[in-house]
């Protein structure tokens, strides 16, 4: 298998493609930038964007690596999933550099003996299905209509005890669709393997990315936090498809831009001590805001704190590419359009550090100001999350302003 090495956003050296390679990889990558190299007809020069991770295609392995690395990047992620509040920073911390598809089975196998160790999880399932005797509750409605007044087999409901259940069905899709890929690893193959054969009778299910349904925990199952943190995060971002001809393309792929914003809203939370109804997402706000009175532009703020109905604080997270002092005007008046329609004094741009400097814009004719600040991603996690303890105080002082502002009116 020919393999490609690609860095985030750095331009590489001409590789030979061939055209069903280069149109399959434009398929699966569309944020790629594929261009001709001047020298040699059929070898092409790539600049990945803010989408890492691996792309198979064929007999072609193209894997982009994350500036921050491939173990900082998923304890991220984890966190970001409210997992790994206390192995954080040793859990993808292995011997050698490894692709992220081996990086993930490696983890996933460490992960799936610690919850295993007494034994796969066990709960009650609810069954739906004709038998002979009665079992659990008689489906009245159900016998009428499909026995037409048969005495037998009789239509029941009840509840079965069993270890078929969502939460080992997870770690199962999640062990077949990492399977489906090509792993240089052979620990990490072995790893899965005996993963499949612990959850071997467990039904496979096949989880969409858009549809990987969450469980709940309590202390029953807080032992499988983070092999279904693991599981649901492989899931999520990985895919398999059959593209034209013979030629088939899978992958797990991440985009670093949702990664650092869901990870600066779950890291706010539990810096301010709020929950998710308090410091909201832009996909779940308790209202929808609009820039206009016809209602016609809607906004989507990446972070936004509501308390009693009102927006007290707004805010965007930007992972993009951007050097030097310069904050690009977009992305300043996003923000203005932001605390204007929420009627707030300002807001706050927060950048990966390497993005922007930190600044403030007093915005002419008006009285908003525009705060950008920089969040630091090297080091441990837990030297992040301390970074992130400061921002943390720039948002309650906005929210703050916001409160006695509006006591003032």
């Amino acid at each position: 298998m020919r393999q490609i090495d690609l860095q985030e956003y750095c331009r590489s050296e001409p590789y030979p493609l061939s055209v069903v390679e280069r149109d399959a990889l434009k398929r699966a990558l569309p944020s790629l930038t594929i261009e001709p190299a001047v020298t040699t007809e059929g070898e092409y020069c790539m600049t990945p964007a803010s989408t890492v991770g691996a792309v198979e295609i064929g007999e072609l392995s193209v894997l982009i690596r994350p500036k921050i690395g491939i173990p900082r990047m998923l304890s991220l992620a984890c966190y970001a999933m409210d997992a790994y509040r206390f192995r954080q920073d040793r859990m993808f911390d292995f011997k050698e550099e490894l692709a992220l598809p081996d990086t993930l089975a490696l983890a996933l196998a460490a992960s799936a003996r610690r919850a295993f160790a007494q034994g796969l999880l066990r709960g009650y399932r609810t069954e739906e299905e004709a038998l002979c005797t009665v079992r659990g509750r008689i489906r009245f409605d159900e016998q009428i209509r499909n026995r037409f007044g048969a005495a037998l087999p009789i239509e029941v409901r009840y509840d079965e005890f069993t270890d078929d259940i969502l939460a080992n069905r997870l770690v199962k899709a999640a062990v077949a669709r990492l399977g489906g890929m090509r792993l240089r690893s052979q620990e990490g193959l072995r790893g899965l393997r005996w993963v499949a054969g612990i959850v071997g009778k467990v039904s496979y299910v096949e989880f969409p990315p858009s549809a990987v349904p969450e469980v709940h925990f309590d202390r029953l199952n807080e032992h499988y936090r983070d092999v279904l943190a693991l599981s649901r995060l492989i899931l999520r971002n990985s895919a398999f498809e059959a593209t034209r001809g013979e030629v088939r393309t899978s992958g797990f792929l991440m985009d670093m831009n949702a990664l650092f914003q869901e990870f600066v809203t779950q890291a706010l939370r539990e810096a301010t001590g709020v929950s998710d109804r308090v410091l909201c997402s832009d996909t779940s706000m308790p209202h929808r805001v609009w820039f206009d009175q016809t209602q016609r532009a809607p906004l989507k703020p990446d972070l936004s704190w509501w308390e009693g109905g009102a927006c007290t604080f707004v805010g965007d997270a930007k992972y993009k590419n951007v050097t030097g002092e310069h904050v690009p005007n977009a992305d300043l008046y996003q923000l203005l359009a932001y605390a204007t329609a929420l009627d707030l004094p300002g807001g706050l741009l927060v950048y990966a550090k390497g993005g922007a400097d930190t600044a403030a814009y007093h915005v002419r004719q008006s009285d908003k100001r525009l705060y950008i600040a920089t969040l630091d991603l090297s080091g441990t996690l837990g030297e992040i999350l301390k970074r992130v303890g400061t921002l943390a105080d720039r948002v309650k002082a906005l929210r703050e302003e916001a409160l006695s502002l509006r006591s003032a009116a």
